[in-house]
Order: C-alpha cells, then sequence, then structure tokens
C-alpha cells in the first residue's frame, strides 16, 4: 500500500489509509475486529485510528473498548507487529461521569493529559502512541498548560507526533506558535470531518462535536509543509450508497445534486464504487488527504482497500473538482 510521511517530510512512513477502529468491541465483536485489523496489515495498511472515548454511547460502553480490542489483538499477534503498524489515539473527550456526554468531558489539563496517555498506553499495551491528538477544544484551560503536557509526553518517549482534531484553524495555528515560540513539539496532524460532499455551513451536523474541513483550513494546510490532514466520516457514515443512511440535512442543497451526478458518472467510467472513487479523490488532492475509513465486516473493509488501488486519471479529477468548486456549492 502506498505510504506517506505524517507530520513533516522527517514523520513515520504511514499508510495512505488509515483503518478507524471507533466500533470495534462495541458493535463490532472482538473476533470480527481481528479479523479486520489482520486484512489490514495484510494489505499493506499501518495506520489504525482510535481514542480513549470510543465508543462510550454504545449499549454497554464505557469508551475503553477500542484502544482495549487493539491492545488485546496486538498481544494475541506477537511483539513484532507493533513495529509494522502507527497507532493514533486520542485524548479530550472521554466523559468524566459515566452516562454522560461530551458535557463532562475529560477536557485537556496537563493532569488530564498525563493520566490518560498512562491509560491508553496500558490499554493498548504499549509504551509508545505513535500519533497522540487533542480530540476537541478545551478553551477553558491555558493554551500553553496544554502545549507543554503534550510536548513533556514527546520528550519522555511517549508520544511521537502531536495532532488536533475538531479545532479551530485559528487555534490550531496558535497552538503550533505557541509550542515553536516555546521550543516545544508543535502540532504537525489535523484530523476533520471531510468528504467530496461538502455541507452547508449555516446548517449544524448531526454530531454536534464534528468539526468539518473549511477552505480556510486547506488553504492553510497547503502552507505548511509540515502539516498532514487526516479525514473522518469520510464516507459519510454509508449515505454514499446506503438506502438507510439519508444524508444528513446539511448536504441537502443543489451543490450535492451535481457532485453526486458526477461522481456516479467517474465510478460508472472507472468500473469502481462510488465509495472508492470518493476515497481515491481525497487521496489524489495536490495535499493528499489520509482517509479514516471504519469497516464492520472484511467485505467491507475490501472494497475500501480497492481505492488505493484505483488510479484516477487528471480529466476525471479535474471533473471532480469542478463540480465541487461550481458556484452552487455556496
Amino acid at each position: 500500500m502506498l505510504r506517506r510521511r505524517i507530520g513533516g517530510p522527517t514523520g513515520p512512513l504511514a499508510s495512505a489509509l488509515s483503518l478507524g477502529t471507533l466500533p470495534f468491541g462495541t458493535t463490532v465483536d472482538e473476533e470480527t475486529s481481528f479479523a479486520i485489523l489482520d486484512r489490514f496489515v495484510e494489505a499493506g495498511g499501518t495506520l489504525l485510528d482510535t481514542a480513549d472515548n470510543y465508543a462510550f454511547w454504545a449499549p454497554g460502553g464505557t469508551g475503553d473498548e477500542s484502544e482495549a480490542t487493539i491492545g488485546r489483538w496486538l498481544a494475541a499477534r506477537g511483539p513484532a507487529l507493533r513495529d509494522q503498524v502507527l497507532i493514533s489515539t486520542k485524548t479530550g473527550a472521554r466523559p468524566t461521569v459515566p452516562g454522560t456526554g461530551l458535557e463532562t468531558a475529560e477536557g485537556l489539563s496537563g493532569p488530564v493529559v498525563r493520566k490518560a496517555a498512562e491509560d491508553s498506553l496500558r490499554r493498548l499495551g504499549t509504551d509508545r502512541i505513535d500519533v497522540y491528538w487533542a480530540h476537541i477544544e478545551d478553551r477553558t484551560v491555558p493554551l500553553e498548560e496544554t502545549v507543554e503536557a503534550f510536548d513533556a509526553l514527546v520528550r519522555a518517549g511517549k508520544a511521537d507526533v502531536l495532532g488536533c482534531s475538531n479545532h479551530a484553524t485559528w487555534l490550531t495555528e496558535r497552538a503550533r506558535a505557541t509550542a515553536r515560540a516555546a521550543g516545544m513539539t508543535p502540532y504537525t496532524c489535523v484530523q476533520q470531518r471531510y468528504s467530496y460532499l461538502q455541507p452547508r455551513f449555516d446548517l449544524g451536523l448531526p454530531e454536534t462535536a464534528h468539526v468539518h474541513v473549511t477552505q480556510e483550513l486547506l488553504d492553510y494546510v497547503r502552507g505548511e509543509a509540515d502539516m498532514t490532514l487526516m479525514a473522518y466520516s469520510s464516507l459519510i457514515s454509508g449515505a454514499y450508497t446506503r438506502p438507510d443512511k439519508p444524508l444528513p440535512e446539511a448536504y441537502d442543497h443543489p451543490g450535492s445534486v451535481r457532485r453526486l451526478a458526477v461522481l456516479g458518472e467517474v465510478a460508472d467510467e472507472l468500473g469502481a464504487s462510488v465509495n472508492q472513487v470518493v476515497l481515491a479523490w481525497l487521496m489524489a488532492g495536490e495535499r493528499p488527504v489520509i482517509p479514516i475509513v471504519g469497516a464492520s465486516s472484511v467485505e467491507q473493509l475490501e472494497e475500501i482497500l480497492g481505492a488505493v488501488e484505483l488510479e484516477l486519471p487528471g480529466e476525471l479529477k479535474e471533473r471532480l473538482d469542478t463540480a465541487a468548486l461550481g458556484p452552487a456549492a455556496a
């Protein structure tokens, strides 16, 4: 599988596609989770994305499940496998009161970041986190305190690359500037919601904690050589292909109609699925995006893996780009 450096020109090599493991241990059982992980690695995939709160909202979920499932898989497959994969996990959005949501999120204070990292390392059964993320903003804590806590993990060898997810672009830049000014490790990855279809920004997404990629963020990433953009909800929870998964209201506008028509035409011409074309488009950008895609079966994963080998000729990519940038997208 194609590799890309993340977090700058000296960062680790990661697969061009990341496996999202959010449902592992809750809505996807352990046997199936292990089979998906095995197939992803067999296909050359290396980047596994999780968090310390996946999936607390599932029936019986606590937030431990995804990390703990990956930890048991690593233990079952032997120590050599750990050096073949990159583990990406997050802190900041785990509820502190059972039965509640983000209103009691742990946040990004220094003590919380330090403890959360130790807890994640224990669940994962590893001594390091390859990409460690501030999962959501926490404007109640001085930025310097958060930046210092993440930097201390890097200096201790417990984290390598740092990133922020669901942050405003200005806050991402302020955090990076704060780190650089103090000689500390800056965020060099950003993870936001992003796909081929674009939502209206005057309507909220159904997942209220999600922050969508903006043109400002794309412009920022293009101008920062050390920044890597990763995209979650790349397939909008199956809405491209599943009749039982209608598009959220924010995507209901003329621009989506035009994009979907062009997307279908390109998929037909390539003999590929719509999902594969969406992922190929993300990976073929001027600054390629690393899509984070979940699967609940090996069969679903096989379709996803097909996107990595899909070549998107220049003329077809231009058609997709033109549809995406047309006037009705506003």
